[in-house]
């Protein structure tokens, strides 16, 4: 058969499978999750925050701070626009916040601020003073409940075997501390919310695990221990409704390869092997072929991920279902030259960037006629 009537074969089946898909109506929605990377403001804070003053190491001025907040807005603003009409994610969990001031600051900003959206926030025991919080659209969403959970572990958790002494740090902006008196290690909590989308019942978990400070296998048992308390939490959610619609994000600074996510959550990585109670990791396929939210040392990794119980992978779409999935990392996102070249576009003296990790989103599609 010649190009042109390949070609033309193909226009032709092309605009028959739009028309039986233009015979069906869906209403969308984009859940994401994005690590802000030191979103403070330049207010002296009862935190550990003199890094980010105006005086302090960043030079960190207000003018500084608003740019940021613009980039966040902008890349907030886009995420799954290609098949969402309602434009920005109705629910986006973030990460790398210094208080509920700045996410007040953050939604005013003029691409975000007609999406009207509600945040729940709390104050976490991380020492850099660093939370997790959840930003929803108010005529979309509906809070019925949220909570912080403290995620409590010690630093005597860990196997102190001499060859790990020496283990090189990650490089991490985030490192974990610890109290001298009492041995905790002082981590973000874990935030769940629970609420209507659009009339259905809707457990959110908001995640930003223990950094890999100190090296990653010295620090995986605090990771492991941050799986099995999201587990924990899941476990509750489903004795109370086995058919709990529930969806955990967050950077967990463990791939989904990891003890943590493997075992901890029990995540899986096909569709066809979650079982009831059973979680959904879209993004360990993603990794597998290639894609990427972070960079270290020319490694890519996917630290930022989104997933799914069981009742959201029913396929049946007459309840709200996942769809698929993404890394949002458009060009603008991206430092084109030198040596981090390909990397995300994060903040340095000479530029405001956007983040050091890329977002991650999913839909949630159900079909109304």
């Amino acid at each position: 058969m010649k190009i042109k009537n390949l070609i033309a074969l193909f226009f032709v089946l092309f605009a028959i499978s739009v028309s039986n898909a233009q015979g069906k109506k869906y209403i969308v929605h984009t859940v994401a999750f994005y690590n802000f990377e030191n979103l403070f403001d330049t207010i002296d804070g009862p935190n550990n925050d003199e890094e980010w003053l105006p005086n302090g190491a960043q030079n960190w001025t207000f003018e500084k701070y608003k740019k940021k907040l613009h980039n966040l807005a902008r890349v907030l603003s886009e995420i799954g626009t290609g098949e969402n009409p309602n434009n920005s994610p109705t629910l986006i969990g973030g990460c790398e916040i210094e208080n509920r001031g700045v996410l007040e600051d953050l939604v005013k900003e003029p691409a975000l601020i007609n999406r009207d959206y509600g945040i729940v926030h709390f104050e976490s025991p991380d020492k850099r003073g660093i939370d997790v919080a959840l930003l929803y659209q108010k005529k979309h969403f509906k809070p019925t409940s949220f909570k912080s959970i403290p995620l409590l572990i010690y630093r005597n958790q860990i196997n102190q075997k001499a060859k790990e002494k020496n283990e090189v740090d990650d490089a991490s902006d985030d490192k974990s501390e610890i109290d001298k008196n009492l041995d905790r290690v002082y981590t973000r909590d874990q935030l769940l919310v629970t609420g209507f989308l659009d009339g259905e019942e809707i457990n959110i978990i908001v995640n930003h695990w223990p950094s890999r400070s100190g090296g990653e296998k010295k620090s995986s048992p605090f990771r492991e221990a941050a799986g099995r308390l999201n587990r924990q939490i899941m476990d509750s959610i489903f004795k109370v409704n086995p058919n709990a619609k529930i969806i955990t994000m967050g950077d967990l600074n463990d791939g989904s390869y990891n003890k943590s996510v493997k075992e901890g959550i029990g995540a899986k990585r096909k569709k066809e092997e979650v079982k009831q109670f059973g979680i959904y990791n879209p993004f360990e396929e993603m990794f597998y072929k290639g894609n990427a939210t972070l960079f270290y040392r020319d490694a890519g990794d996917i630290f930022d991920q989104i997933m799914v119980s069981e009742a959201l992978v029913k396929n049946d779409y007459a309840s709200f279902q996942y769809w698929k999935a993404g890394i949002y990392n458009k060009p603008y996102m991206i430092t084109t030259v030198g040596q981090y070249k390909g990397y995300p576009l994060r903040h340095s003296m000479n530029e405001i960037g956007f983040s050091d990790h890329f977002p991650v989103y999913i839909y949630l599609l159900k079909q109304v006629n």
